[in-house]
């Protein structure tokens, strides 16, 4: 299966030479790869330039996360849309690795396993370790905004991501709800593992405008048509769906889909 990897940036250019070094490491191929500058004002727009080998586009204005990503699959005529953010490295080929795992198990929307926070520990070895353990294990009904992998037939029949800039960074929820509206299949696997640094682009956009957070979670849910207790039941449900499976996970593997590291300890998720 062919597949396009779409990464958003603005700015923290740091953190995308990372993220693309990360990949290429692991056997990605570049001509897979579509990077979408977002308007950055950094050294960003003169590195791209300078690495021909990697395709970019350049937008004159942010069109904050849903409005790159959807910009990058109507680019793309592969098979697999990898919408993913630049925060991130991994310690394997990733991408190939979820979309194994999705054709094994008929998903149409696919997510990698997760590790949240410091890189304080050794990824290639952790790496190693958990696809070995985890391998064929999937949350079903989820996938996370960090990184998900589209069947393009997906795109034909719900439409691409939501570009209003109002949902400030909750495109990925809004695509859920859509997805499983329609009764797709989605998931998260244990085939696959990267490690995200957390927020980075929206932490620095907060600081650069002086606010503590981006939005209103109530316009969010109005656009997905949920009232107030019906947010309350929706988020009861996902966070005791969330405590199931990290118990029964960690029961069986001694590990998590969804981890956090802070200050050399591990939380499960």
């Amino acid at each position: 299966m062919s597949y396009t990897v779409v990464i958003p940036v603005l700015n923290q250019l740091h953190y995308t030479q990372q993220c693309v070094a990360s990949l290429l490491a692991h056997g990605v191929d570049p001509t897979s790869l579509l990077i979408i500058d977002n308007g950055s004002t950094d050294d960003t727009p003169a590195w791209l330039a300078s690495r021909p080998e990697l395709r970019s586009v350049r937008n004159p204005v942010n069109l904050g996360c849903g409005g790159a990503w959807t910009q990058g699959a109507l680019l793309s005529e592969r098979d697999w849309a990898v919408l993913l953010n630049n925060d991130v490295v991994c310690g394997h080929n990733f991408i190939q690795a979820q979309i194994d795992a999705a054709d094994r198990h008929g998903l149409d929307v696919v997510s990698p396993s997760l590790v949240e926070g410091d890189l304080d520990y050794d990824l290639d070895a952790h790496t190693t370790e958990f696809a070995a353990r985890m391998r064929d294990t999937v949350r079903l009904g989820w996938f996370h905004g960090v990184c998900f992998s589209v069947r393009r037939a997906v795109f034909q029949r719900i439409g691409y991501l939501d570009t209003d800039r109002l949902l400030y960074g909750r495109e990925d929820a809004e695509f859920l709800a859509r997805c499983n509206r329609h009764g797709l299949a989605v998931g998260t696997v244990g085939d696959a593992l990267m490690h995200h640094f957390g927020m980075i682009t929206q932490t620095a956009l907060k600081r650069e405008l002086g606010v503590t957070k981006f939005g209103d979670h109530r316009y969010f849910y109005r656009k997905i048509g949920l009232t107030w207790w019906g947010r309350q039941q929706a988020k009861f449900a996902r966070k005791a769906r969330a405590r199931r499976w990290a118990r029964a996970e960690r029961a069986r593997y001694g590990m998590t889909m969804h981890m956090v590291h802070r200050n050399k300890s591990i939380e499960y998720r």
